[in-house]
């Protein structure tokens, strides 16, 4: 029976991990072209500590300005992607 490695506290690499020929940043930018990363400053954090805090007061705003009859340029959100 192996012994089983403790994740927490062995942070190096295994030897036999080779990254000889990785190319660095090779999905960097396929990956921000797909990415809505927005970072908020931190003292917003007292008002939005979670990212569903920030989901849920963006739609609020998206529902009031429908209501009084904002324009809004993008599609509706779709109930998939709340």
């Amino acid at each position: 029976m192996k012994k089983a490695v403790n994740r927490t506290t062995n942070r190096e690499l295994l030897k036999e991990y080779d990254f000889s020929r990785g190319k660095r940043g090779k999905y960097a930018r396929r990956y921000a072209e797909g990415s809505n990363v927005i970072v908020l400053p931190p003292d917003w954090t007292e008002v939005f500590p979670t990212a569903e805090s920030v989901h849920e007061a963006l739609r609020g705003l998206i529902s009031l300005a429908d209501k009084v009859g904002g324009k809004r340029s993008r599609k509706r959100l779709s109930k998939n992607s709340r």
